[in-house]
């Protein structure tokens, strides 16, 4: 098996580590605020670390803005034999607990996503996708005839209930709910001979609350088609023209490969927004207006 990456050893991988600097440090976030948001969610707890070092953590300054060097070395003073690995996991709390605490941008509360564990605890809610849950019966290994016809159906069964829980995002009910919910249980709780298949089941039978949190809340997608679409269309980009020469020419980029996904999604003309910023005409509201409309529609929440 091939080595890893540089930056993923452990669990969470490059983009948790990435967060845990950008928020943490660069946050200047006190002691005493991340020690007590720590506390009520038990983040130090969840990271597995000893008590006798997250007793340690209580010791250190209250209330105190701490530049990268000045924490390390309490750190090295006060828990002097924490290994690495250790003190990424505290790294990662603070980095977390910081997120949650701060007032300049607005907390996500849901976060819809794949089951990478680097996304952990970034939020209270979270939904996942059911495409990527589907690869991990895909990928079994069913070698014998009549393992691979049991597979086969079972995966047909999973698109079946998939596709049963389509309308209930236009036309929800909570009748509908309990049985999507029973039929849930049944399809992942019931045995079928084919033991890799049966030991998968459990692990998917434990995330029906992410996975059915459709039907708490209908406004919620139940894949990622778009935005991979959107990030397919970038990568045309660059065959196309293979790079940008400038700063500029890269802003130019991200900008109108922005727009152009945003338009659709909204039901705007692209052209016609070009040309009414251009003309400085006006007729075509700017976008916190019209996702201030969109969003007084179908507020998330409001299921």
């Amino acid at each position: 098996m091939a080595e890893p990456p540089w930056g993923y050893e452990g669990e969470f991988g490059l983009g948790i580590k990435t967060l845990i600097i950008s928020l943490y440090y660069g946050g200047n976030m006190t002691q005493g605020n991340l020690l007590e948001f720590l506390e009520n969610i038990d983040l130090l707890e969840h990271f597995q670390l000893p008590t006798k070092w997250r007793n340690a953590l209580q010791v250190l300054p209250q209330e105190t803005v701490l530049s990268e060097a000045e924490f390390h070395t309490l750190l090295d003073t006060h828990l002097p034999k924490l290994g690495s690995q250790q003190r990424t996991r505290i790294m990662e709390a603070a980095a977390i607990a910081f997120y949650h605490q701060q007032t300049d941008w607005p907390v996500v509360q849901t976060l819809v996503r794949d089951d990478a564990p680097q996304l952990k605890l970034l939020t209270d809610n979270i939904a996942l996708y059911w495409v990527d849950e589907e690869r991990n019966y895909k990928n079994l290994s069913a070698f014998i005839a009549c393992h691979q016809k049991v597979l086969d159906k079972f995966l047909d069964d999973f698109w079946n209930y998939y596709r049963d829980l389509l309308p209930c995002q236009d036309s929800p009910s909570q009748q509908t709910a309990d049985k999507l919910r029973y039929k849930f249980w049944k399809l992942f709780h019931t045995d079928s001979g084919y033991q890799q298949l049966d030991e998968r089941k459990p692990l998917t039978l434990v995330k029906i609350s992410e996975l059915l949190y459709v039907l708490e809340h209908p406004e919620l997608p139940l894949h990622n088609n778009p935005v991979e679409l959107c990030a397919r269309t970038m990568v045309q980009r660059g065959n196309i023209s293979y790079a940008t020469q400038t700063l500029a020419g890269t802003q130019a980029w991200d900008t109108f490969m922005s727009l152009v996904p945003t338009t659709r999604k909204l039901g705007i003309s692209f052209s016609e927004y070009i040309r009414d910023r251009i003309c400085k005409v006006g007729n075509i509201p700017c976008w916190a207006t019209i996702f201030d409309k969109k969003s007084a529609l179908n507020p998330f929440g409001c299921s």
